[in-house]
């Protein structure tokens, strides 16, 4: 039986080069010059650091667009409240996220439900499990999913004959 995978899950090189030119193209702005504006990477959690919140959202506004040039979709990140770590400086804590929530999972398999689409979905951990008799069904799915599931990122994967 023909089956692929649903998933959401961000390009880790892909983030990590464009946070490498995102703090290039910091160190070189002009309106930088002599702030401690940055962002670190641990895994999956990114730390931008500015000196006032103006300076903040224009490190973040840089990190979008470097984003966008490597095809990362913004979608999978997840900014946490801002900070302030003495003086005036201020952090934000950005997570980026993975795997697909299980409410969004339990509503893309009703929805195979709902529109009577021959394929079995079942949920496996942070991916959805899509199997059917044709490859054509699958297809189907998969054009299903990409009309209809606009708030998440999601890719399909390990597609099996």
């Amino acid at each position: 039986m023909p089956s692929f995978d649903i998933v959401s899950e961000a390009n880790m090189v892909e983030v990590k080069n464009a946070l490498d030119t995102a703090n290039k193209e910091i160190a070189n702005r002009y309106d930088f010059k002599g702030s401690d504006a940055r962002i670190e990477q641990k895994e999956q959690e990114l730390t931008a650091y500015a000196d006032d919140e103006f300076k903040l959202g224009q490190v973040r506004d840089v990190m979008y667009g470097k984003f966008a040039k490597r095809g990362v979709d913004v979608r999978f990140l997840e900014v946490g409240d801002m900070e302030k770590i003495g003086g005036d400086k201020v952090k934000q804590k950005i997570t980026v996220k993975k795997g697909i929530e299980q409410t969004i999972a339990k509503k893309i398999v009703q929805m195979f439900k709902d529109n009577k689409l021959k394929v079995t979905a079942s949920i496996q951990g942070e991916a959805v499990r899509v199997t059917g008799a044709k490859k054509d069904i699958l297809q189907e799915a998969i054009a299903m999913v990409r009309a209809n599931v606009k708030d998440v990122p999601v890719a399909f994967e390990n597609f099996r004959d």
